[in-house]
Protein backbone atom coordinates (compact mmCIF):
# COMPACT_ATOMS: atom_id res chain seq x y z
CA UNK A 1 0.00 0.00 0.00
CA UNK A 2 1.02 3.37 -0.97
CA UNK A 3 1.95 6.34 1.44
CA UNK A 4 -0.79 8.24 0.20
CA UNK A 5 -3.25 5.33 0.56
CA UNK A 6 -2.21 4.56 3.95
CA UNK A 7 -3.61 8.34 4.62
CA UNK A 8 -6.76 8.06 3.16
CA UNK A 9 -7.68 4.94 4.82
CA UNK A 10 -6.12 6.13 7.93
CA UNK A 11 -8.77 8.82 7.41
CA UNK A 12 -11.33 7.01 6.15
CA UNK A 13 -10.86 4.66 9.74
CA UNK A 14 -11.18 7.92 12.14
CA UNK A 15 -13.98 9.68 10.06
CA UNK A 16 -16.10 5.97 10.06
CA UNK A 17 -15.36 5.19 13.93
CA UNK A 18 -16.30 8.82 14.74
CA UNK A 19 -20.13 7.86 14.68
CA UNK A 20 -20.18 4.67 16.20
CA UNK A 21 -21.54 5.78 20.13
CA UNK A 22 -24.56 7.20 18.21
CA UNK A 23 -25.10 4.14 15.09
CA UNK A 24 -25.33 1.21 17.84
CA UNK A 25 -25.60 1.14 21.53
CA UNK A 26 -22.95 -1.37 22.67
CA UNK A 27 -19.58 0.33 21.22
CA UNK A 28 -18.26 3.60 20.93
CA UNK A 29 -15.03 5.07 20.28
CA UNK A 30 -12.30 4.83 22.93
CA UNK A 31 -8.97 6.10 22.02
CA UNK A 32 -7.25 7.33 18.80
CA UNK A 33 -3.07 6.42 18.64
CA UNK A 34 -1.70 7.82 15.82
CA UNK A 35 -2.98 5.87 12.85
CA UNK A 36 -4.64 3.28 15.67
CA UNK A 37 -8.07 3.24 16.36
CA UNK A 38 -9.59 1.92 19.52
CA UNK A 39 -13.12 1.19 20.30
CA UNK A 40 -14.82 -0.02 23.37
CA UNK A 41 -17.77 -2.70 23.15
CA UNK A 42 -20.01 -2.84 26.04
CA UNK A 43 -20.35 -6.63 27.16
CA UNK A 44 -23.18 -6.02 29.30
CA UNK A 45 -26.30 -8.05 29.10
CA UNK A 46 -29.21 -6.46 27.55
CA UNK A 47 -31.59 -8.95 25.03
CA UNK A 48 -32.06 -5.92 22.24
CA UNK A 49 -28.11 -5.45 21.50
CA UNK A 50 -28.10 -9.38 21.51
CA UNK A 51 -30.65 -9.95 18.93
CA UNK A 52 -29.25 -7.39 16.79
CA UNK A 53 -25.75 -8.61 17.63
CA UNK A 54 -26.79 -12.39 16.36
CA UNK A 55 -28.25 -10.70 13.01
CA UNK A 56 -25.30 -9.71 11.92
CA UNK A 57 -23.20 -13.25 12.47
CA UNK A 58 -23.14 -15.45 9.57
CA UNK A 59 -24.00 -19.01 9.95
CA UNK A 60 -20.49 -20.16 10.80
CA UNK A 61 -20.60 -17.98 13.76
CA UNK A 62 -24.06 -18.12 14.47
CA UNK A 63 -23.22 -22.28 14.63
CA UNK A 64 -20.09 -21.78 16.94
CA UNK A 65 -22.13 -19.41 19.71
CA UNK A 66 -24.86 -22.09 19.70
CA UNK A 67 -22.11 -24.26 20.64
CA UNK A 68 -20.62 -22.83 23.45
CA UNK A 69 -21.94 -24.17 26.96
CA UNK A 70 -21.94 -20.75 29.27
CA UNK A 71 -24.61 -17.91 28.30
CA UNK A 72 -21.96 -15.22 28.94
CA UNK A 73 -19.15 -16.72 26.85
CA UNK A 74 -21.95 -16.77 24.12
CA UNK A 75 -22.89 -13.25 24.93
CA UNK A 76 -19.49 -11.54 24.61
CA UNK A 77 -18.71 -13.82 21.33
CA UNK A 78 -21.91 -12.58 19.62
CA UNK A 79 -21.78 -8.80 20.94
CA UNK A 80 -17.87 -8.47 19.91
CA UNK A 81 -18.07 -10.34 16.51
CA UNK A 82 -21.07 -8.37 15.43
CA UNK A 83 -19.16 -4.82 16.82
CA UNK A 84 -16.02 -6.17 14.72
CA UNK A 85 -18.20 -6.86 11.44
CA UNK A 86 -20.06 -3.61 11.43
CA UNK A 87 -16.72 -1.85 12.07
CA UNK A 88 -14.78 -3.73 9.49
CA UNK A 89 -17.55 -2.68 6.72
CA UNK A 90 -17.42 0.42 8.00
CA UNK A 91 -13.87 0.87 7.48
CA UNK A 92 -13.48 -1.22 4.08
CA UNK A 93 -16.60 0.22 2.59
CA UNK A 94 -18.14 -3.64 2.04
CA UNK A 95 -21.23 -4.74 3.05
CA UNK A 96 -21.91 -7.44 5.99
CA UNK A 97 -22.53 -10.34 3.22
CA UNK A 98 -18.88 -9.87 1.29
CA UNK A 99 -16.83 -9.73 4.54
CA UNK A 100 -15.35 -13.08 6.03
CA UNK A 101 -13.11 -13.06 8.91
CA UNK A 102 -10.63 -15.98 9.01
CA UNK A 103 -8.42 -17.59 11.67
CA UNK A 104 -4.92 -17.87 10.81
CA UNK A 105 -1.94 -19.27 12.66
CA UNK A 106 -2.87 -19.19 16.41
CA UNK A 107 -5.94 -18.14 15.79
CA UNK A 108 -5.34 -14.69 15.00
CA UNK A 109 -8.19 -13.02 12.91
CA UNK A 110 -8.02 -11.42 9.59
CA UNK A 111 -10.63 -10.06 7.09
CA UNK A 112 -11.57 -11.19 3.29
CA UNK A 113 -13.86 -9.38 1.28
CA UNK A 114 -15.30 -11.38 -1.39
CA UNK A 115 -12.17 -13.75 -0.96
CA UNK A 116 -9.29 -11.13 -0.85
CA UNK A 117 -7.17 -10.59 1.63
CA UNK A 118 -8.59 -6.93 3.17
CA UNK A 119 -5.61 -3.99 3.48
CA UNK A 120 -6.71 -3.57 7.33
CA UNK A 121 -4.89 -4.80 11.02
CA UNK A 122 -6.75 -5.35 13.38
CA UNK A 123 -7.03 -7.46 16.93
CA UNK A 124 -10.36 -7.65 19.54
CA UNK A 125 -9.68 -8.87 23.25
CA UNK A 126 -12.45 -9.14 25.78
CA UNK A 127 -12.50 -9.59 29.58
CA UNK A 128 -15.74 -9.67 31.71
CA UNK A 129 -18.26 -6.73 30.42
CA UNK A 130 -15.24 -4.98 28.22
CA UNK A 131 -14.28 -5.86 24.99
CA UNK A 132 -11.84 -3.93 22.87
CA UNK A 133 -11.29 -3.78 19.22
CA UNK A 134 -7.75 -2.32 17.73
CA UNK A 135 -7.61 -1.26 13.86
CA UNK A 136 -4.33 0.24 11.58
CA UNK A 137 -4.14 0.39 8.30
CA UNK A 138 -0.96 -1.54 7.97
CA UNK A 139 1.56 -3.50 9.72
CA UNK A 140 1.15 -6.15 12.77
CA UNK A 141 -1.12 -5.10 15.81
CA UNK A 142 -2.46 -6.58 19.22
CA UNK A 143 -4.94 -5.52 22.18
CA UNK A 144 -5.89 -6.93 25.33
CA UNK A 145 -8.31 -6.32 28.10
CA UNK A 146 -8.50 -7.56 31.72
CA UNK A 147 -10.79 -6.77 34.34
CA UNK A 148 -9.88 -5.88 37.96
CA UNK A 149 -10.92 -8.87 39.32
CA UNK A 150 -7.90 -11.27 39.39
CA UNK A 151 -7.66 -13.26 43.18
CA UNK A 152 -4.39 -12.20 45.18
CA UNK A 153 -3.56 -15.84 45.53
CA UNK A 154 -3.47 -16.22 41.96
CA UNK A 155 -1.21 -13.54 40.76
CA UNK A 156 2.02 -15.04 42.56
CA UNK A 157 1.82 -18.16 40.42
CA UNK A 158 1.05 -16.29 37.13
CA UNK A 159 4.20 -13.93 37.63
CA UNK A 160 6.35 -16.92 37.61
CA UNK A 161 5.26 -17.99 34.55
CA UNK A 162 5.07 -14.25 32.62
CA UNK A 163 7.17 -12.49 34.25
CA UNK A 164 11.06 -11.32 33.98
CA UNK A 165 13.53 -11.60 37.33
CA UNK A 166 13.27 -7.78 37.40
CA UNK A 167 9.54 -7.84 37.06
CA UNK A 168 9.03 -10.19 39.69
CA UNK A 169 10.96 -8.35 41.93
CA UNK A 170 9.08 -4.93 41.64
CA UNK A 171 5.72 -7.10 41.79
CA UNK A 172 6.92 -8.43 45.00
CA UNK A 173 8.36 -5.28 46.49
CA UNK A 174 5.11 -3.29 45.44
CA UNK A 175 2.82 -2.17 47.74
CA UNK A 176 -0.47 -4.57 48.59
CA UNK A 177 -2.57 -2.01 46.45
CA UNK A 178 -0.15 -1.95 43.85
CA UNK A 179 0.15 -5.28 43.21
CA UNK A 180 -2.69 -6.22 41.46
CA UNK A 181 -2.20 -3.29 38.98
CA UNK A 182 1.05 -4.01 38.40
CA UNK A 183 0.70 -7.45 37.43
CA UNK A 184 -2.01 -6.14 34.95
CA UNK A 185 -0.60 -3.90 33.19
CA UNK A 186 2.79 -5.72 32.71
CA UNK A 187 0.15 -9.02 31.34
CA UNK A 188 -1.79 -7.00 29.14
CA UNK A 189 1.15 -5.33 27.65
CA UNK A 190 2.93 -8.95 27.15
CA UNK A 191 -0.15 -10.43 25.90
CA UNK A 192 -0.80 -7.13 23.33
CA UNK A 193 2.61 -8.03 21.48
CA UNK A 194 2.41 -11.33 21.39
CA UNK A 195 -0.92 -10.90 19.96
CA UNK A 196 0.46 -8.46 18.02
CA UNK A 197 3.11 -11.01 16.16
CA UNK A 198 0.77 -13.88 16.26
CA UNK A 199 2.24 -16.05 18.58
CA UNK A 200 0.02 -16.23 21.79
CA UNK A 201 1.31 -17.15 25.31
CA UNK A 202 3.32 -19.79 24.15
CA UNK A 203 5.46 -16.77 22.51
CA UNK A 204 7.39 -17.23 25.98
CA UNK A 205 6.71 -13.74 27.18
CA UNK A 206 8.65 -14.31 30.16
CA UNK A 207 11.72 -14.26 28.10
CA UNK A 208 11.31 -9.89 27.88
CA UNK A 209 10.70 -7.76 30.19
CA UNK A 210 8.17 -4.54 29.59
CA UNK A 211 10.82 -1.15 29.39
CA UNK A 212 11.01 0.13 33.07
CA UNK A 213 10.11 3.68 32.11
CA UNK A 214 6.33 2.00 31.77
CA UNK A 215 7.03 -0.24 35.13
CA UNK A 216 7.50 3.21 37.21
CA UNK A 217 4.56 4.99 35.51
CA UNK A 218 5.05 6.05 32.19
CA UNK A 219 2.07 5.18 29.61
CA UNK A 220 3.81 4.92 26.14
CA UNK A 221 7.11 2.80 25.45
CA UNK A 222 9.00 1.33 22.26
CA UNK A 223 9.70 -2.34 22.81
CA UNK A 224 12.46 -4.93 20.99
CA UNK A 225 12.06 -8.70 21.93
CA UNK A 226 14.71 -11.57 21.46
CA UNK A 227 12.19 -13.08 19.53
CA UNK A 228 11.94 -11.23 16.68
CA UNK A 229 14.45 -8.34 17.16
CA UNK A 230 14.01 -6.75 13.69
CA UNK A 231 10.56 -5.44 14.65
CA UNK A 232 10.22 -2.27 16.81
CA UNK A 233 7.06 -2.06 18.88
CA UNK A 234 5.00 0.72 20.05
CA UNK A 235 3.23 -0.14 23.29
CA UNK A 236 0.50 1.47 25.21
CA UNK A 237 -1.65 1.29 28.48
CA UNK A 238 -4.90 1.76 27.84
CA UNK A 239 -6.19 0.88 31.65
CA UNK A 240 -9.59 2.08 33.45
CA UNK A 241 -10.42 2.15 36.97
CA UNK A 242 -12.70 -1.04 35.87
CA UNK A 243 -9.85 -2.77 34.00
CA UNK A 244 -6.02 -3.13 32.63
CA UNK A 245 -5.77 -2.89 28.97
CA UNK A 246 -2.64 -2.41 26.75
CA UNK A 247 -1.89 -2.30 22.72
CA UNK A 248 0.87 -2.64 20.79
CA UNK A 249 1.43 -2.16 17.56
CA UNK A 250 4.44 -2.70 14.58
CA UNK A 251 6.05 0.52 13.82
CA UNK A 252 6.26 1.60 10.57
CA UNK A 253 9.59 1.58 8.77
CA UNK A 254 10.86 5.60 8.05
Amino acid sequence: MTNRAQRAQSQRLSSTTAGYGEARQWWRPFKQLNDVTVIHIDLSPNGPNEREAQAWLDSDERRRARQMRHRDAQRRYMLCRAALRSVLCDALDSTNDRLSIVAGDHGKPSAVVKGCPAPISFNVSHSGRHGLIALADYGRIGVDVEERTIPRRDIDALACRVLGSAEQAELAAAAEQRKLDLFLDLWTLKEAVSKAYGAGLSWGVSNFEIPQSMRAGAQCSRLQVPQAPEIIWRIHKLGTDDFAAALAYEEPER
